[in-house]
């Protein structure tokens, strides 16, 4: 008899130590993934000058790209994009003003000849509005600014 108890307890399938181990702690690790996937997801999806930018057509991204790389020479530290992220950023300076909803950046690159695009960046936020408004020359790579935001940019820019 004592022999049948222990035959029986020997056919009975023993659990592996790795599947105890999981199923004690599934739903710890489960929630560990998650706040690991949500984390990653708000990093991932951080709002920024770049990310707010709408996306353009070739030529038209190509002329962005001109205008806000343009940086006035070797000597000057500064490019139009920089500045620009920096006017905004001493405007609002303790908090990340491209997740608020109000925020709008609005771009449009307007062929006014063969060589020369209107580019007009508008920043509107909950405190009001940057407009930005230049010409840009493709074939020569130069910045005409049409009003005076545009002009302290390239001001900037040029004497930095």
């Amino acid at each position: 008899m004592a022999k049948d108890k222990k035959k029986k307890e020997e056919e009975k399938p023993k659990k592996s130590g790795l599947q105890a181990f999981l199923k004690k702690r599934a739903p710890f690790y489960l929630a560990a993934v998650a706040l690991i996937v949500i984390s990653a997801q708000s990093v991932l999806s951080e709002k920024n000058f770049e990310n707010s930018l709408p996306e353009l057509s070739g030529e038209e991204q190509m002329v962005l790209d001109t205008l806000l790389n343009y940086n006035a020479g070797v000597e000057s530290k500064l490019s139009v994009k920089e500045v620009i992220k920096n006017q905004i950023d001493e405007e609002y300076p303790d908090e990340n003003i491209y997740r608020h909803k109000k925020t709008v950046l609005d771009l449009s690159a307007i062929n006014v000849n063969l060589d020369e695009y209107n580019v007009i960046l508008n920043f509107k936020s909950y405190k009001g509005e940057m407009n930005f408004d230049w010409n840009v020359n493709v074939e020569t790579n130069t910045i005409t600014p049409n009003n005076p935001e545009s002009k302290h940019v390239i001001d900037v820019v040029t004497f930095s």
